[in-house]
């Protein structure tokens, strides 16, 4: 009989699964449970998009496209970029459109860690950058963010973690759990910092739309002096509700947008041909669409904040993305401990802080990227169970 144990990678077999998965699907399972676990729009993407699919198709447009996506698709990305954010980019030589943006932030990290070299991640933060970095034969190198400090990245925090062996620093801002955001000063600080070192930079601003309050997002690359050193990640599954189109982008330096473009030619081909047509409308027309889908998410922000504040439970204000990140150490329970039981006893499903990073621990991450109908319905029932179950 073959013994799988000798021939797998241990590698990929000691990743742990992802903790966001695990409780989504023990949720899938039960009768009555309202999930906040999933950053999953609840908003069907816009007739205007799913229109411009199905004409595509209509049109018999199901044939490979570029290995790096439509020349039209391409030129809207940077048309929109320039038009949204200020920043210009080549569509010839500095975009790739990829499988979602996980593939493009995969793609890049193989493309340019080595083994033994390190990968700054600030945490918490988004579950897939560790693994990647650790399948590449990179080291993840974590660098905790602190509630006090809204969740951001300090210039001082990060000087105190490079070393001569740092190849890449993750900047994933707006930040999924926590909803943190850098401003235009915050990032020029973390650029200042880089400016004589010969690290690079992957920017993840997959939420770079959904930003609340007066300032707008700023893209990283358009620091002054940065562009050279970034490769900027977006995607049309948050902005435009388009998960299921399975669509992202990466934007920067030619060498680097070349090599990622090979990685991408060889284990994926060119991304879904319907999704590249339904994204071109997307870009062109569909401003007002996702306008109002923010006014909403501002809507249910402000509740699901005011409903743990309401109950006791410390909660940071997000400004970007679609979670919020309460502190529930006043319960007593470790992260894991409150989900697992507030599962079992009220039949909500929210996601434990640490899957995130440790320095998670003491949190839990709540997706308001649902009806405004379970979000209050989950509310009570949330605070029935820290009334149960608050310590003291």
């Amino acid at each position: 009989m073959i013994n799988l144990d000798n021939l797998i990678s241990p590698v990929v077999d000691s990743l742990p699964p992802s903790g966001i998965r695990k409780f989504f699907d023990m949720a899938a399972e039960m009768e009555d449970v309202i999930s906040l676990g999933v950053g999953e729009p609840d908003f069907t993407t816009p007739w205007t998009i799913r229109e411009a699919g199905i004409y595509s198709l209509e049109k018999g447009e199901t044939h490979y496209t570029a290995n790096a996506g439509l020349a039209e698709l391409r030129k809207e990305i940077c048309n929109y970029t320039e038009r949204k954010f200020g920043v210009k980019y080549d569509y010839k030589n500095e975009v790739l459109v990829t499988v979602g943006g996980s593939e493009a932030i995969d793609a890049m990290i193989r493309c340019v860690v080595r083994p033994g070299e390190e990968v700054l991640i600030p945490e918490p933060s988004f579950v897939c950058y560790k693994p990647l970095t650790v399948m590449a034969g990179g080291v993840p190198v974590p660098i905790e963010t602190k509630e006090e400090n809204n969740f951001r990245l300090l210039p001082e925090e990060l000087k105190e973690k490079i070393t001569d062996k740092t190849k890449l620093l993750i900047l994933p801002y707006p930040n999924n759990p926590t909803g943190g955001v850098m401003s235009k000063e915050d990032l020029e600080a973390i650029a200042e910092v880089l400016r004589d070192t010969n690290i690079l930079v992957l920017s993840d601003e997959i939420y770079a739309e959904l930003r609340y309050g007066e300032e707008k997002h700023t893209v990283f690359s358009a620091i002054d002096g940065m562009k050279e050193r970034t490769i900027v990640v977006n995607g049309f599954s948050k902005a435009f509700a388009m998960t299921g189109w399975r669509l992202g982008y990466a934007m920067g330096p030619k060498r680097i947008i070349k090599l990622m473009t090979k990685v991408h030619q060889y284990g994926i081909m060119s991304s879904p041909t319907t999704s590249q047509f339904a994204a071109i409308e997307a870009l062109k027309n569909c401003d007002e669409d996702v306008e109002e889908m923010v006014r909403e998410y501002n809507y249910r922000r402000r509740c699901i904040v005011d409903g743990f504040r309401a109950m006791g439970l410390s909660c940071f204000e997000p400004l970007g993305a679609f979670y919020v990140f309460p502190c529930i150490k006043s319960t007593g329970m470790s992260s894991e401990e409150f989900c697992n039981t507030l599962l079992q006893e009220e039949h909500v499903a929210v996601v434990p802080g640490n899957a995130f990073g440790a320095s998670g621990e003491g949190f839990v991450r709540c997706s308001y990227a649902y009806s405004i109908d379970n979000i209050q319905e989950a509310l009570k029932r949330i605070e029935r169970f820290v009334s149960k179950h608050r310590k003291g």
